[in-house]
């Protein structure tokens, strides 16, 4: 019977888990902005709405859009993303356990069974 969770055990595997999940995706935005720059989709996009917003016969550039696609930015908030992703997810495992290691203590926890496969 699975009567007690140590939060510390838990917030330490939680931490660990999102820290990983924190660098995928990291990683799978940064080669997802590399694939789509080398393709010229931000130059496209900036191109589309720059024609879009200056009026006609106007000398005045319409909206700039160019400085949001900026690799810095982009990287800048997926990071900043990561790492309150990062807090949240283990603080609400760490209160996760807690929370069951109190219902646990009222209604006696949760049986669990493994058998063998045949």
């Amino acid at each position: 019977m699975l009567r007690r969770i140590e939060p510390w055990s838990a917030m330490k595997f939680s931490f660990v888990v999102s820290l990983v999940c924190f660098v995928v995706l990291f990683i799978a935005v940064a080669a997802l902005y590399m694939v789509l720059s080398s393709l010229g989709v931000f130059e496209n996009i900036i191109q589309t709405v720059t024609q879009l917003t200056t009026a006609d016969g106007n000398s005045t550039n319409g909206v700039d859009i160019a400085s949001w696609f900026e690799p810095v930015r982009i990287l800048g908030y997926t990071a900043l993303i990561g790492a309150v992703n990062v807090v949240l997810i283990t603080a609400l495992a760490t209160l996760g356990a807690v929370i069951y290691n109190i219902a646990s203590d009222l209604v006696g926890g949760v049986e669990v069974t493994f058998s063998e496969a045949e």
